[in-house]
């Protein structure tokens, strides 16, 4: 009672000492697992180093021929399959060509009807330049019988002023003389409209000269729509992709559609690789290059840097160019479409001291302003600290109770497990910290987080 009478009293004070005692047993525990601390380490080498570009891409084909119909129709026969090698102008399909057998044979018989109507009207021009000449001879006889009214409409005249002639006999001269002139006129007119009709058959003679040149080009329109309905090979290749069947009806509008694809030659093809913005200016033209496919994935093969392509390609901010890359596949072991994992080399060290890339990628854990204090202490320059791409960086040694010491290295080339030493105060066969791990851990000890190596700064 009296315990219980003294808890009640005192039961803040009682609740402040049992936080105070679990504060106390964390900050042991804590102090304990930090004494536990063991850093991970690796060696400075000496060796040959290889400093490579990696990236992804995807296997093609030199040459890929999509093959279309020009026209549309049911499919009638198809002759080629998947995997299928085929010659240039081998048919590989046939469409229904009814309906343009019959477009060709009514062709004909309107460029047939348009090839009589101008040999009628060449007739027709002949007849017509006959009448014109029949018109202007009559022309001629009438004024030359008009003429000779004339005179003779004088001399009577004159007889008819000495009274040898009578004035009946006068006025019946200058009457012919009159019907003679009008007889002049309408042959001179029918020789002008036969003139007009002349010019209006040789119009219709052009007009229909220019029906027979549509016909003739409507005609071989439909004879070249029928000869689309056979479906050949423009070169010679392998089929990758058929896209038709028997019964099928392809409609050809806008453009034509794909029937079948075909690769020309899959004994050489090509890897269209996408490198990263900040590698491609290391990527040289004839550059060799290793590449292995999950389909093989203990074979490696090989290729050449035949291009870079300018155009580019964004991702989520991230630029790539396509590098192609040219190999040999003379048993066609590898198929259009296959990933390749590509490595090309840039540049190469012979002995050379080089160190892990894991101890490039360590920053140990502590605060910014103990981090800050260690780079004053041993005179590591600010460009050191914020580099990660070259240049000077920064590793770390390990000294006496577990405590640290950063050293500047200038690094060169990288093979993404070891980079070249350049420079900075370190030689071969020091030791440099790769990653932090507690002890008495199984999942720590394997290098499983949490607890694993623990790495700063990006990948290398």
């Amino acid at each position: 009672m009296a315990i219980q009478e003294f808890y009640r009293q005192h039961k803040r004070l009682a609740l402040l000492v049992i936080a105070l005692g679990a504060l106390f047993t964390v900050g042991m525990v804590m102090r304990a697992r930090s004494s536990e601390a063991k850093y991970l380490t690796a060696k400075v080498q000496r060796g040959d180093i290889t400093a490579v570009v990696q990236a992804t891409g995807t296997i093609n084909p030199l040459t890929t021929v999509p093959v279309g119909s020009y026209v549309s129709g049911t499919v009638e026969y198809v002759f080629a399959d998947f995997n299928s090698r085929v010659r240039a102008g081998q048919v590989l399909a046939q469409l229904d060509p009814a309906y343009y057998q019959a477009q060709v044979i009514e062709a004909r018989g309107n460029l047939a009807n348009a090839r009589a109507n101008v040999k009628n009207l060449e007739a027709s021009l002949v007849g017509q330049q006959a009448v014109i000449e029949t018109n202007r001879a009559n022309v001629d006889k009438l004024k030359a019988a008009a003429a000779y009214a004339r005179v003779n409409a004088r001399r009577v005249e004159n007889l008819a002023k000495e009274g040898v002639l009578s004035e009946d006999q006068k006025d019946l001269t200058v009457s012919g003389l009159q019907q003679a002139d009008a007889q002049v006129l309408a042959a001179q007119a029918q020789l002008n409209q036969s003139i007009s009709q002349l010019d209006q058959n040789k119009a219709q003679l052009e007009q229909a000269q220019a029906q027979v040149q549509t016909m003739t080009g409507a005609l071989q329109q439909a004879e070249t729509n029928l000869r689309y309905t056979t479906i050949l090979s423009p070169i010679d290749g392998t089929i990758v992709a058929r896209n038709v069947t028997v019964g099928q009806s392809v409609a050809a509008s806008l453009q034509a559609p794909v029937v079948f694809t075909i690769a020309q030659d899959l004994k050489r093809m090509q890897v269209y690789a996408a490198t990263d913005e900040s590698d491609t200016g290391n990527v040289k033209i004839g550059a060799d290059v290793t590449f292995q496919v999950d389909a093989f994935p203990t074979d490696t093969f090989h290729g050449r840097v035949s291009a870079i392509r300018l155009n580019a390609t964004t991702v989520q901010n991230v630029v790539t160019y396509s590098t192609v890359i040219d190999f040999e596949n003379p048993d066609e072991k590898l198929l259009p479409g296959e990933t390749a994992y590509v490595t090309i080399p840039t540049g190469h060290a012979v002995d050379t001291v080089k160190v892990p890339n894991a101890a490039l990628r360590f920053t140990p854990e502590m605060s910014q302003k103990s981090l800050q204090e260690l780079y004053k202490q041993y005179h590591i320059l600010p460009s050191a600290t914020a580099s990660h791409l070259g240049g000077w960086q920064v590793v770390w040694q390990e000294l006496a109770e577990k405590k640290l010491k950063p050293v500047a290295v200038k690094v060169g080339i990288t093979d993404y497990s070891f980079t070249q030493l350049l420079g900075g105060d370190l030689k071969e066969g020091d030791v440099l910290v790769t990653g932090e791990e507690l002890a008495h851990n199984p999942a720590q000890q394997q290098g499983q987080f949490p607890g694993g190596p623990r790495f700063g700064g990006p990948r290398r």
